[in-house]
């Protein structure tokens, strides 16, 4: 016979996940706002070892006198007002890539960006080293992330898939232990998707690409490296913007503060 479930004084998200998980937040949208100052410079992705203005880009960022264009491969997009070609506060038209609002800092200075962009690079890559090392120390992996042999089943993934276009299955799940595209989705930003920021990241440092040369082989070349970074960085900005669609979508309120205080876990009967 079922139980109704009952609080668990057992925070849900212990202070180590609370503390990675706000300064996490910080340190992306810095190494995100950053980085698009840095990729001002050169708005252009290439595969392989070099890339130059002449080099054929699969990715760029461009302008005319009076247009803003997004070229992918053949593909050319016009962009005017919002990439390439855009107007500033004082509605004077610049040519950078990115507007300055999107941008740290909103003037270009390339060496700017590259300072704010290192600095919170090292608080990142510390962070996620602390948190993997506390999170295996405190089984807060294996508690929360670990997979179920029952979890495998395609019938149980999308099951799963479907409650989340389901408003009221989002709003139910509050406060429940992680279903299986959270967990997921977990396992993909923080054993995938970050680390991959950062190795790339350290391929596209001249030193390091002097003392680790491997790095370059791995990924193909450095201009393949800066590629994997900058679509690593979209995959997480969509991650992102996920997320806060559904915190908002079930119980805001409950779900931050319990990001800040960690809430309490629930436990079901039988």
């Amino acid at each position: 016979m079922l139980k109704e479930a009952v609080i668990s004084p057992t925070p849900r998200h212990c202070l180590t996940t609370r503390l990675w998980h706000w300064i996490n937040a910080l340190c992306l949208l810095v190494l995100l706002m950053s980085g698009l100052t840095i990729f001002n410079a050169h708005p252009r992705l290439y595969w392989g070892e070099y890339g130059a203005n002449n080099d054929p880009a699969w990715l760029a960022v461009g302008s005319s006198e009076r247009t803003g264009y997004l070229r992918l491969g053949e593909m050319r997009i016009e962009t005017t007002g919002f990439l390439g070609n855009w107007k500033d506060s004082e509605g004077r038209t610049r040519t950078w890539a990115f507007p300055g609002w999107a941008t740290i800092p909103s003037n270009y200075s390339l060496a700017d960006g590259r300072r704010w962009h290192f600095f919170f690079a090292w608080i990142f890559a510390l962070g996620l080293t602390l948190f993997m090392i506390r999170s295996l120390w405190n089984r807060h992996i294996q508690k929360d992330l670990r997979m179920r042999e029952q979890e495998w089943r395609p019938s149980h993934i999308w099951h799963s898939l479907r409650d989340h276009t389901r408003i009221s299955a989002i709003r139910k799940s509050s406060g429940e232990p992680y279903n299986v595209i959270q967990k997921l989705t977990y396992i993909g930003v923080i054993f995938i998707l970050l680390p991959l920021m950062i190795a790339t990241g350290l391929t596209m440092s001249p030193a390091m690409d002097a003392n680790w040369p491997f790095l370059t082989d791995l990924f193909g070349g450095r201009q393949s490296a800066r590629s994997v970074h900058f679509l690593t960085a979209f995959l997480l900005v969509v991650f992102f913007l996920i997320h806060i669609v559904m915190v908002l979508l079930s119980r805001p309120v409950r779900q931050i503060r319990a990001m800040i205080t960690g809430g309490h876990a629930r436990e079901s009967g039988q």
